[in-house]
């Protein structure tokens, strides 16, 4: 697993084998980032689910001021930790061992917002449209902020106060990515 584009392009993730992560293929990820490339530069990205960090690093790579990491294994916190330092970006980085319902709770009690949130929970959970409820209630994406939900077996019947711009299935992967018009 590499970093594919920006100042890190080249660069090593380690941890594509942590127990229970599933990181986001290369193809996948090109695409996603060729679609918001604009809303990057100097943002604000959470990294959901973050696993090894693989979308934040590259977020980073590609120009985000800070990014906030978020996982509840101890192990994959580790890993991003790993990353981060090898990496030398701590001083863009936040990392949190949290589930993800306390550390939305924490950036809603802070009044933290982002300009990209990435969401790539295990698809066995079926969380995604409660996700794109819990943030687009709680106004967790700031003006025109891009959320990027990656899911197998969810439904989406709703994304409440957020517009579609981009829809696409990889086998049976599913990526949406929807927009902030606040």
């Amino acid at each position: 697993m590499r970093v594919i584009s920006g100042f890190l392009k080249g660069r090593n993730i380690e941890g594509y084998d942590i127990v229970g992560t599933r990181p986001t293929m290369n193809r996948v990820k090109e695409s996603v980032f060729g679609t918001i490339q604009n809303y990057i530069r100097e943002g604000v990205v959470l990294d959901l689910f973050a696993g090894t960090g693989n979308l934040g690093i590259e977020a980073i790579s590609n120009g985000a001021s800070k990014c906030y990491f978020v996982d509840n294994s101890k192990e994959a916190i580790k890993c991003i930790n790993n990353n981060i330092n090898k990496m030398n970006i701590d001083d863009k980085c936040v990392v949190l061992n949290e589930d993800y319902i306390n550390a939305l709770n924490y950036f809603i009690k802070n009044n933290l917002k982002f300009d990209i949130i990435f969401v790539d929970p295990p698809y066995k959970y079926q969380i995604i449209e409660n996700i794109i409820k819990l943030v687009s209630e709680n106004k967790l994406l700031n003006s025109n902020g891009i959320l990027v939900l990656e899911f197998e077996f969810d439904r989406i019947d709703n994304v409440y106060n957020l517009s579609i711009i981009k829809e696409k299935k990889y086998g049976k992967k599913s990526v949406i990515i929807l927009k902030n018009v606040d």
